[in-house]
């Protein structure tokens, strides 16, 4: 038997009073987080969730997000984490799709009205049968009226729980991914692919006993904030140091007042770091405590590695990974200098190869490129319900990644290029025929092709060239505007360009290569 939910448990045993969260001027014991997620798991079970049922998850990084998360396990729900940016369309798909029986959503703000749009995406998911809303003040009304508040809920309820009894190959949570062949898939990781990856980048970074603090700015609804930061930190006890919103300065005060040890991010969070470091933060101020600074998401370029170690003193550490492999699967290795554009070594228990189309181990050459398989404890059971998009990812045990990649004589590896049309845009993935998919629908919009250009700071955009209907008076800045209703806000395109003719194949395939030029 096994429970992810064994990370928050064990830390609780054995370190009740050690701090395991702080959030602004607040702190939370392990004893108390453990004690909430408790009851969050009785009230599930009291509404009926039963083990392998999914629960969905909207929440920033509060400490509700662990709270709830940690408590769907200990029921023996499947956790269903959920994008903060979603739009109720988004919402309404990722719930029927994943088959979620209950969904937790944050309240949000003004800006950003969670609340209300995720509301308006449970409504469309007929199988959905809970809605609990988190209010930032416990003690607050619902914001929708006729819907239970989280807070309402666990009133008065016992802060003890026995969890549910899982195996380790029982699914644990459904991570939600795609590529450019259409909707996103949901990824399920087992309670053994996450606890093994923990404890592996445990392994990796972590201090004796959790002398350590962890500044968590990364979404902990993304693979990479939730097992290399959240559950790697609560498997060694340490203190995790929560920021809602990544905002450079803030961050660097909270390195410097909390005494931060290791910080993870994508590049262009690094980027932003660099921008306001002013003079009176000499790089020995951080170096003094910050003992890991780890990058992924993205590949990091040479001359920002280059400025971070000068600047803040600390090693950058690059690894690779995907949801579907829970997420780590290559680390720079500790041992030895930083090689410049690689993404380190296979971790332990994980093998990589490259390989072609058909799936043929290529020559053992450091020029040879190929795409790069993986097999090992972190590999996915397979993309929810969808067993031939499983059948084309998935052989003998290896994980065909779409990353193409070279292995020098010493076996680091240095990715090329990706053989997804995927755009990643400040760490987060867009998917292009998600996109067109929906732009398809304006009446404005005969034909488009999203693409990813270059941007100096979030390393692409997202554009969109359109081939207008003929008569049609939209603007481009109107269709842009449309685009912001549609998606979450890190999806819409912001460039759209007009065109009277795109370049086309033989075939009739649309040349996004020379799109792009």
């Amino acid at each position: 038997m096994l429970n992810l939910a064994v990370l928050l448990e064990d830390a609780a045993r054995n370190h009740p009073d050690r701090e395991a969260l702080v959030v602004g001027d607040a702190r939370f014991t392990y004893a108390e987080i453990d004690a909430a997620a408790n009851q969050v798991a009785g009230l599930l079970v009291e509404r009926g969730i039963r083990t392998g049922d999914k629960v969905a998850l909207s929440c920033p990084n509060t400490p509700w997000f662990p709270i709830v998360y940690y408590g769907i396990l200990k029921a023996g729900g499947v956790v269903v984490p959920l994008n903060v940016l979603l739009k109720a369309r988004e919402i309404g798909y990722h719930l029927r799709d994943s088959d979620a029986v209950a969904y937790f959503c944050a309240q949000g703000t003004i800006d950003l009205p969670m609340a209300t749009e995720g509301r308006a995406g449970f409504d469309e998911a007929d199988g959905c049968r809970h809605l609990f809303v988190i209010t930032d003040d416990p003690s607050a009304p619902s914001p929708l009226p006729g819907i239970e508040t989280l807070a309402q809920a666990l009133l008065g309820r016992s802060t003890t729980f026995e969890s549910a009894a899982t195996e380790s190959t029982d699914s644990a949570v459904v991570l939600y991914t795609s590529g450019t062949t259409g909707q996103p898939k949901g990824a399920e990781l087992t309670h053994a692919n996450l606890v093994l990856n923990a404890m592996t980048s445990q392994r990796l970074v972590s201090a004796p006993d959790g002398a350590e603090v962890h500044l968590v700015a990364l979404p902990l609804f993304h693979a990479f904030g939730q097992t290399l930061q959240l559950h790697t930190a609560f498997a060694s006890a340490a203190t995790v140091v929560l920021m809602p919103r990544f905002a450079p300065h803030e961050a660097l005060r909270l390195m410097r007042d909390e005494s931060v040890t290791h910080f993870a991010g994508v590049p262009t969070m690094y980027h932003a770091l660099l921008g306001a470091l002013g003079e009176v933060d000499a790089p020995e101020v951080f170096a003094e405590t910050l003992q890991f600074a780890i990058s992924g998401g993205a590949a990091m370029p040479v001359a920002l590695l280059r400025q971070i170690t000068e600047r803040l003193g600390v090693r950058v550490l690059e690894g690779y990974g995907l949801s579907e492999t829970s997420p780590a699967a290559c680390f720079s290795p500790l041992a030895g200098p930083n090689r410049p554009g690689s993404i380190g070594k296979p971790i332990w228990g994980v093998q990589m190869k490259l390989i072609d189309a058909d799936w043929t181990e290529i020559a053992d050459d450091p020029e040879a490129i190929g795409e790069i398989a993986i097999k090992g404890h972190p590999i996915m059971k397979g993309y929810y319900n969808r067993l031939e998009a499983t059948a084309e990812v998935l052989r003998d045990g290896w994980f065909r990644t779409g990353d193409l990649a070279r292995r020098d004589a010493d076996g680091y590896y240095f990715i090329v290029d990706r053989a997804k049309e995927v755009i990643i845009r400040g760490g987060y993935n867009v998917y292009p025929r998600e996109i067109e998919e929906v732009l398809m629908t304006h009446p404005a919009v005969s034909l488009v092709a999203v693409i990813g250009v270059a941007h100096a700071s979030l390393g692409e955009e997202v554009k969109a060239v359109v081939l207008k209907t003929l008569g049609d008076s939209t603007s481009e800045e109107e269709l842009i505007a449309w685009g912001k209703e549609q998606f979450a806000a890190y999806k819409y395109p912001r460039i759209v360009e007009f065109r009277t003719v795109l370049p086309m194949t033989s075939t009739g395939k649309i040349k996004k290569m020379e799109l792009s030029r």
